[in-house]
């Protein structure tokens, strides 16, 4: 009895102290509703799967891998488009995304210096695949952030295997954020960053589509939540000196099932930048901001070993019907940043170093004073 009476009475600090969604604690983003998951991958086909490093005293990163379907990509392309926020960063295989307007491979984050790795791993597990004897070229896509303030990141740790293992292990359903996969040792707006997802449908009258978002957080700016100025009431942002500076960066990923060519695509990535931006983001000097766009609607495959001279006839759709495509991005990549801070807990790493979680219970006093009365 004694037991259970101390239980009830420890309940709300066990709940208080996990973690919880922003959408989980009443923060609705937008007005728009979400998918089942919440997840990039409520966006039909997709996949994510992460590798996480956690060793030592020193070692602090890891790899995601994001599949817009799992069968062959170098087979079956999808459309897609990259938009670059500020290109101080390396996002590998860009330039032929944005020359042809497709994607062939899965989409692989990690940190800075293991994109090298990531790429040579990648091409090797494409060209280990079924129909690919003869294939001689993959454009593989691989993007970064830089997580040495937590990580032994000159070590370069992330190994073939740990890039393997994410593609493999990547699977549809909850997608796990904060310190998992490439958001292993980044930070936020001075916070521990992390990996997080949210999405968006479109009504039925406009098509019912879905936009999914993933986001590996790593930058820096003066934090909004939902529009509530949190590090401004809590007198911590870069004028204050409250944490070294605005300069790190932000992978963002968007899927979408909707029939979108590549042009529009861009469109979309673009207006990612300003869910960023909501979130109080700038993309600052130091800032490597990239957008990868895809559709995995499957009547817009492209067939690499196709003989015909034409491509299928295929529907896209027009620049009218764009406007909740983009209204769709621009909140579903708010709410995953945002999820990407919720999620994330302390980490201790390189050098002793120590990153705090956000601190949830502060932020959402601040919040509800905001909010207007019932």
């Amino acid at each position: 009895m004694k037991n259970l009476l101390l239980l009830i009475l420890l309940l709300p600090s066990i709940v208080c102290a996990q973690k919880s969604r922003v959408r989980d604690l009443g923060i609705e983003v937008g007005v728009m509703r979400t998918g089942a998951l919440n997840a990039i991958t409520d966006v039909p086909g997709v996949q994510v799967g992460h590798s996480t490093l956690v060793e030592g005293e020193n070692i602090r990163t890891g790899v995601t891998a994001i599949l817009a379907h799992r069968d062959n990509l170098f087979l079956q392309k999808v459309p897609a488009s990259i938009y670059v926020g500020n290109g101080f960063g390396k996002l590998a295989g860009s330039t032929q995304v944005q020359e042809l307007g497709n994607i062939e491979t899965p989409i692989i984050l990690t940190n800075t210096l293991s994109v090298g790795t990531a790429i040579s791993a990648t091409v090797e597990f494409m060209l280990g695949l079924e129909g690919m004897e003869n294939v001689g070229s993959v454009n593989a896509v691989v993007g970064e952030t830089n997580d040495g303030g937590l990580n032994d990141i000159r070590g370069m740790h992330v190994k073939k295997e740990h890039v393997w293992e994410a593609i493999t292990n990547a699977k549809s359903g909850e997608v796990e954020e904060g310190n998992v996969g490439a958001g292993t040792g980044t930070v936020a707006f001075g916070w521990k960053g992390g990996m997080g997802t949210s999405s968006r449908v479109l009504p039925k009258s406009a098509g019912g589509y879905t936009v999914g978002v993933i986001v590996q957080s790593n930058f820096g700016g003066v934090l909004q939540v939902n529009g509530v100025p949190i590090d401004k009431e809590m007198n911590r942002h870069m004028l204050r000196n409250a944490y070294e500076s605005a300069d790190g960066s932000c992978m963002i990923v968007v899927m979408t099932d909707a029939p979108v060519n590549e042009r529009n695509l861009e469109r979309m990535a673009k207006r990612a930048m300003m869910g960023l931006a909501k979130t109080g983001g700038i993309a600052s000097n130091g800032s490597g901001d990239y957008v990868i766009a895809a559709s995995t609607a499957p009547e817009l495959r492209i067939a690499h070993n196709s003989r015909e001279s034409l491509n299928p006839p295929a529907s896209f759709l027009r620049n009218d019907n764009m406007t909740l495509l983009f209204m769709a991005t621009i909140e579903a990549t708010e709410e995953a940043i945002l999820n990407s801070l919720f999620m994330a807990e302390d980490m201790t790493g390189r050098g002793g170093r120590t990153v705090k979680a956000l601190p949830i219970s502060e932020v959402m006093e601040i919040y509800k004073k905001y909010q207007p009365e019932k």
